[in-house]
């Protein structure tokens, strides 16, 4: 029987999302509790941690929210276990903790560079380094939260392209590294999408979101409910045999080439 429409097809998972507290991570979040599953988030931000945690326990399920760092793996690693030992082995891991600012190579620090490719891929792997522990195995799901720029050159974009390409291999490696023990890793990468600060960034005034919306062949951005939406099926039974993908959900936007303005 089909699994792809059923309701509560996460009933009594574990899932631990990274950068959860806000934007297409939140929303993801939300798309698990709201389909069963109990949900850690973590962020920087102990009041955003908290507040996220709120939102998501209102959908029914157990929710917490936790105030780390992803580029510290020790308090990854305390957090790892703290849900494990309050809901079990961890069904689902949201790896969905980035950074971006827009900025020419020249016109970058060498500070700068070093946080987008520590929060984005250094931070990416602590973070399933630290969960292989406690992931359910067989039946886990990873789930790297890429971007186009991982394989579309994009002015502005250096240390991101870097950094989402370093993720994108990441999850190829740990797909063939952790598949034998039945954990499946896969990338997903949204274009634009409204709601989010990424593209409060990027796309800052009234005339760069019409550029950038021009650039998109469905001639708009996506909502994080949509997104959301290809998350939930990427971690979920019914995507038992996908692994070591990575799903481009950008309403065509690279097929041309990226810009930022």
């Amino acid at each position: 029987m089909s699994t792809v429409f059923r309701d509560g097809i996460l009933k009594d998972k574990v899932a631990f999302v990274t950068g959860g507290t806000s934007g297409i991570n939140l929303g993801i979040a939300k798309a698990l509790a709201a389909q069963g599953a109990r949900v850690t988030v973590c962020g920087r931000n102990p009041d955003k941690a908290a507040a996220a945690a709120g939102e998501i326990s209102k959908l029914g399920h157990p929710a917490v929210g936790l105030s780390l760092d992803v580029r510290d793996y020790a308090s990854l690693d305390k957090a790892l276990r703290a849900t494990h030992e309050a809901f079990g082995p961890i069904d689902i891991l949201v790896n969905g903790a980035a950074g971006n600012f827009p900025a020419p190579a020249v016109g970058m620090s060498a500070n700068g560079f070093k946080a987008v490719v520590d929060i984005d891929l250094l931070g990416s792997f602590n973070a399933c380094r630290a969960a292989f522990e406690f992931l359910r195995k067989p039946g886990a799901a990873v789930l790297a939260i890429s971007a186009p720029q991982a394989f579309a050159p994009t002015p502005l974009q250096a240390h991101v392209c870097a950094a989402k390409a370093g993720v994108d291999m990441l999850t190829r490696v740990l797909a063939m590294e952790w598949g034998p023990s039945g954990v499946r890793v896969n990338s997903l990468a949204p274009g634009p999408v409204d709601g989010t600060e990424g593209m409060a960034r990027l796309a800052p005034t009234d005339e760069a979101r019409a550029q950038a919306t021009a650039r998109v062949p469905l001639g708009r951005f996506a909502t994080i409910d949509e997104i959301a939406e290809i998350a939930l099926f990427l971690v979920s039974p019914s995507a038992a045999y996908v692994n070591g993908a990575v799903i481009v959900a950008d309403g065509g936007w690279s097929l041309g080439g990226l810009g930022m303005g």
